[in-house]
């Protein structure tokens, strides 16, 4: 077993704790009572919740990191926030942020990446002259 699996098994345990003190001592010093099939719900339900997060971020930690954008100069995308000069384009299905260099672009047109800045794509109108990589 993983450090990091053991680190969550305990967690979880001390998490469903908690539950099991606020819900069996603390809810009825308020006054408020939830018989024990309630508990058990919510018991289940926090576990269920605690396996998909550990699964997510075993997926996520494992994802190959990523050094440059995958965006090259050159990919085309759509408009789908104003660009004015700021806004989002969308290329192969993801969103990004955008700025336009020139002029505002309305949603819907193409456009063209000159560049980046950081994590924001610099875009231009895509001319019908203008020879692209597909996006």
């Amino acid at each position: 077993m993983s450090g990091r699996l053991i680190i969550a098994i305990i967690s979880t345990l001390l998490e469903e704790a908690v539950l099991v003190g606020v819900v069996l001592w603390g809810l009825p010093q308020i006054g408020v009572e939830i018989p024990l099939p309630g508990l058990i719900i919510l018991m289940l339900l926090w576990s269920g919740f605690s396996v998909f997060s550990y699964m997510m971020g075993t997926r996520a930690l494992k994802r190959e990191v990523v050094h440059d954008l995958p965006v090259p100069a050159g990919s085309t995308g759509k408009v789908v926030r104003r660009l004015a000069p700021d806004g989002m384009i969308t290329i192969r299905n993801e969103l990004w942020d955008a700025r336009s260099v020139n002029q505002d672009i309305e949603v819907g047109k193409e456009v063209i990446v000159i560049g980046h800045d950081g994590l924001k794509l610099i875009v231009k109108q895509k001319n019908a002259d203008d020879k692209a990589t597909a996006g």
